[in-house]
């Protein structure tokens, strides 16, 4: 019902020298350098490739890698430093005219704004009752009687400020 011990090891011997060999049968297989057609001009080709092959090109390069760099070619040295650093996908550069085309639109977007703010302000109707002189001294009588804020405020002794008086008075 139990395997035995003596079994279970030997299985697990067996199985980890498989992949031992598996992976040195891989990493025997990288050991080679990378053709030169292969890393020919791969500044201008690295964008066009099928993603498969973009993969496989920088697995083997950095299997290569892995080993002693005096042992890459020139070609693989250039290409792991342009596959890493060029200017490709995130740090490729910006088309050209983008610059203007922001500037244009930003332009447009602050153009309608003011647009909407001038037309807002020409239909609108006139200031509230309450922003008056008068209604705004009114109301500093109200907060006098109810004793409002009676240590910093319009209530407290020696109060030197406007209170609610922020408007001219009103006009006959």
């Amino acid at each position: 019902m139990y395997a035995r011990p003596s079994v279970v090891r030997s299985s697990a011997r067996a199985a980890s020298s498989v992949a031992a060999a598996a992976a040195g049968g891989r990493r025997a297989a990288t050991t080679h350098a990378i053709s030169n057609p292969t890393l020919a001009n791969i500044e201008k080709r690295w964008e066009s490739l099928p993603l498969q092959e973009q993969a496989d090109l920088w697995m083997s390069l950095r299997d290569r890698m892995k080993g002693n760099w005096k042992e890459l070619t020139l070609n693989e040295k250039k290409a792991a430093y342009w596959i890493s650093f060029g200017p490709h996908g995130p740090r490729s550069e910006p088309p050209a005219g983008e610059g203007k085309k922001v500037a244009l639109y930003t332009a447009i977007g602050v153009g309608a704004s003011l647009l909407l703010f001038s037309s807002m302000r020409l239909f609108a109707g006139g200031s509230p009752p309450t922003m008056n002189r008068e209604w705004q001294e009114a109301a500093n009588e109200k907060l006098i009687e109810a004793k409002s804020d009676p240590f910093t405020g319009i209530a407290s002794e020696g109060y030197t400020g406007k209170g609610q008086i922020q408007s001219p008075p009103k006009s006959a």
